[in-house]
């Protein structure tokens, strides 16, 4: 076995001990998107320090938890902050709880961030599903050295890396509940500095429609896992270039908090639809 399918099993029993729900979907809750964790009923929380291997959230607004439990008649593993490589982590730390989902028993993976808007026609508060990323900014890759072929391929496909069809429910349920929701392709950066202007323009042309600092790693991880993915971000503050102003962190955080009603309900009315 490989030290990574040793570490995955040693995290799996360490939170078998304290919980023996067989999740079916993962959920990954970004900057501000905590709140869909109140959905979760019968759950047991645990904390990362708990699970053996797990690296420790240090983001202002990430509670730091994995949630086990249930929504809409779905048995449910939901990630209560996430890690990043600015936070001094290596890729294949920050994505290692992907896979330990996996192996809890996830087939689909539910995945939020807060990110800039790029495209003029958004605004901040609004949601965009992402439909594409690009990750070429990353400056490294999570697969990157030895591969186990038990977990996945050593040359994993991204065509289609979003599903399509959890793509087409989602959008389905939006238009329903009167929720506007945009599609476009989300840019991974490593941050955690925000981005000049210059370097707004050229993401920009790269065809970018949000940029963040996160959740391109565990998109990356959870289909070299065979995870199908849904991903949406909160539009927190625009990018324009000729138009930005001083970022204001606590005013960015806010409009992530105003936007994450409409999150939480698409992604517990996309939980509860799904058929699986």
């Amino acid at each position: 076995m490989s030290d990574l399918s040793i570490k995955i099993q040693q995290a799996v029993l360490g939170i078998r001990k304290r919980s023996g729900i067989m999740p079916e979907i993962a959920i990954i809750l970004g900057t501000g998107l905590g709140a869909l964790a109140n959905e979760i009923t019968n759950k047991i929380e645990i904390n990362y320090k708990d699970i053996p291997g797990f690296p420790l959230s240090t983001v202002e607004a990430h509670a730091g938890k994995l949630i086990l439990g249930e929504m809409g008649g779905k048995k449910v593993v939901a990630m209560q902050g996430r890690f990043h490589r600015y936070e001094g982590y290596s890729y294949r730390e920050v994505t290692f709880p992907v896979y330990v989902m996996k192996k809890l028993g996830a087939k689909i993976l539910m995945v939020s961030n807060a990110a800039g808007g790029l495209n003029k026609k958004f605004k901040a508060g609004e949601i965009m599903m992402i439909s594409d990323h690009n990750a070429l900014l990353l400056g490294d890759n999570p697969l990157a050295g030895p591969n186990d072929e038990r977990i996945g391929p050593r040359w994993p496909d991204m065509f289609r890396t979003y599903d399509v069809e959890l793509m087409k429910l989602a959008e389905k349920l939006a238009r329903k509940n009167k929720i506007q929701m945009h599609k476009g392709v989300y840019i991974g950066v490593i941050g955690p500095n925000l981005e000049t202007e210059a370097e707004y323009k050229f993401l920009i042309a790269m065809g970018g429609d949000a940029v963040g600092m996160s959740t391109v790693p565990e998109v990356i991880v959870a289909r070299h896992c065979g995870l199908r993915v849904l991903g949406i971000s909160v539009i927190t503050d625009m990018c324009i270039p000729g138009h930005l102003e001083v970022a204001n962190i606590e005013k960015i955080i806010g409009n992530a908090s105003q936007a994450e009603p409409k999150l939480t309900k698409i992604m517990s009315l996309v939980v509860k639809e799904l058929k699986l």
